[in-house]
């Protein structure tokens, strides 16, 4: 099997977007050289990473509440490791032994916080689908962040996708993303995670612990009153539909307005950002001004600039919203 026809089974079983990241290449660039994510510290006799994308339908954007978004993406993943899962056997019973990574997964060991074998955003950039956005999720010119990917680790070696050089994300002169946080997590091509996991995951990890810690320290009385808490409900929740657990907040993904799906079904919707407060706008304008002064700003140094585009933001989410109103233009007058 060649790589085209890697591709073509790939969207044949249901993928949205696809592409293929030399193994040789993630070795030499991980994300973090001190904590290396590499296909190697993984599956040394790796050859290729085929890099799966499943995008996250837009209605649960529209909700009032995190739940529906939390829900849905649970699905998408489920879906997803089933199409790898699917590529992946088809591959060895070629006579290529691959497998399928976790596409969300954490290794203490590693490093604090979510940090796995293999940072799928950069599996994603790697092999041509897009680039970090100011708030370093993956954007992809289709679907924006409101997506999915996973990776395939194969011994069958690939011709490889060139990565994006141009900025999808429109950067510091729209910081969408950071008005929208509710926490304020947003950096200058940065995350705060602590910050970010304070609305993402209500009954996640760390609020578990510190819940059972102070359980155990509690009095009889306190505990049976601390057993009937709604954090306890939240838990089980999360254990039974991982709504709450889940590290989700979809405030940047709805905002973003960078894919086709922002144009048809969030624009008019998310116009407005209740979260957007003027130390916001003033955190934003001092962005703009640092990276227009060339200022050293770690997000964009001569390691990560790789991954959030070379060349800069050229106009590509403008072009890509023209093309998308001639397509609506030419679809309304086709069926008056």
């Amino acid at each position: 099997m060649n790589a085209d026809d890697v591709k073509k089974l790939t969207k044949d079983l249901g993928a949205d977007l696809v592409g293929i990241a030399s193994a040789k290449t993630l070795n030499a660039f991980p994300p973090d050289p001190l904590w290396p994510q590499t296909p190697e510290n993984i599956l040394p006799s790796c050859k290729s990473v085929i890099v799966v994308v499943q995008h996250i339908p837009v209605a649960p954007f529209r909700a009032k509440s995190n739940i529906a978004v939390q829900y849905i993406d649970m699905l998408v993943l489920r879906r997803m490791d089933r199409i790898a899962y699917k590529i992946a056997d088809h591959l060895e019973r070629e006579g290529h032994p691959s497998f399928v990574t976790a596409a969300q997964e954490t290794d203490w060991n590693m490093k604090n916080a979510s940090y796995g074998y293999l940072s799928t955003r950069h599996l994603g950039i790697e092999a041509g689908l897009g680039t970090l956005g100011l708030e370093v999720n993956i954007l992809t010119p289709e679907f924006g962040p409101r997506l999915y990917l996973t990776g395939i680790l194969t011994e069958l070696e690939l011709e490889a996708d060139a990565p994006m050089t141009e900025q999808v994300c429109i950067g510091e002169s729209c910081s969408r993303c950071l008005h929208g946080c509710p926490t304020d997590a947003v950096r200058h091509y940065g995350i705060d995670k602590r910050n970010c996991a304070v609305e993402a995951q209500e009954f996640g990890f760390m609020t578990a612990t510190a819940f059972f810690m102070k359980y155990c320290l509690a009095s009889h009385e306190e505990k049976r009153e601390l057993i009937k808490s709604r954090d306890v409900f939240g838990f089980w929740q999360g254990l039974l539909r991982v709504v709450g657990s889940f590290g989700d907040c979809p405030r940047c993904l709805a905002v973003c307005p960078v894919g086709n799906d922002y144009h048809a079904y969030l624009a008019d919707f998310q116009k407005v950002i209740p979260e957007k407060t003027p130390e916001k706008v003033t955190k934003a304008k001092g962005f703009k001004q640092a990276r227009k002064d060339g200022d050293e700003i770690s997000g964009l140094d001569e390691w990560n600039i790789r991954w959030v585009g070379p060349d800069g933001y050229q106009g590509i989410v403008a072009r890509q919203m023209q093309e998308f109103k001639k397509m609506q233009k030419t679809k309304a007058e086709e069926t008056s």
